[in-house]
């Protein structure tokens, strides 16, 4: 009967948003990485973009969100812009969140991926450019695969923080239900009326899945480096 309760809708956003989320980042996130070890040699200018990169892991997810809730609201620049010409409202929508949680996770698919990349021996790079390999066949084709371990981890942990994420998308989406709020948002929804049950269902919930993710990764490891052996 309890579970009669729950509404499902919060699950489903978070699981749809998190997709979303990682499917983008991979988008980006790869070419990123393949710009900052390839074409940026300028070492200040690297240094700040990995800064800025990282920046979510240290700022407080509120700070991130109020800032991006004056990015995007329908006065400023770019909302205006997507209002006007794309007829999408950024903030206070699924929309938003997304590019919220595009932006707050991106470090944990950066940051795994190029640390692997640049401990590469330089014997991989040297022997694709003396085949006539171009650096961006020679970062697909040859580099990925020998860091495939912190791929996965990068988009695993990019999925399993984008579910689990609250301040960003409580600053741009609120609590509007079936469109903002998630399961993160849920729980504390119903802490705030006090349902103490229904709270404790959405936790177990995330917990197990948590958990989950993490044992994948220590599982896909521990398989890596037996093989290896």
């Amino acid at each position: 009967m309890m579970f009669m309760e729950i509404s499902f809708s919060p699950l489903w956003l978070s699981l749809k948003l998190a997709v979303f989320t990682t499917i983008i980042l991979c988008v980006l996130g790869l070419p990123l990485v393949y710009a900052l070890h390839f074409k940026i040699n300028q070492h200040l200018l690297k240094t700040i973009i990995k800064s800025l990169v990282s920046l979510p892991l240290v700022l407080p997810p509120t700070v991130l969100g109020y800032y991006l809730l004056v990015a995007l609201n329908p006065d400023s620049f770019l909302g205006t812009i997507f209002e006007k010409v794309f007829d999408i409202r950024l903030v206070f929508s699924f929309s938003g969140i997304l590019i919220g949680s595009v932006i707050f996770s991106l470090p944990f698919m950066v940051n795994p991926i190029l640390s692997a990349i640049e401990h590469l021996p330089s014997y991989f790079k040297d022997a694709a450019y003396t085949m006539g390999k171009s650096s961006w066949v020679t970062f697909l084709r040859v580099m990925l695969p020998n860091v495939k371990a912190s791929v996965v981890v990068g988009v695993t942990m990019s999925f399993a923080h984008t579910i689990g994420e609250f301040g960003v998308i409580l600053m741009i989406g609120g609590n509007i239900p079936e469109e903002t709020r998630v399961a993160s948002i849920a729980i504390y929804n119903e802490v705030e009326m006090l349902n103490y049950a229904n709270a404790n269902i959405y936790s177990v919930i995330l917990l197990v899945f948590s958990l989950t993710a993490l044992v994948l990764i220590n599982f896909f490891y521990a398989e890596k480096n037996t093989s290896a052996l």
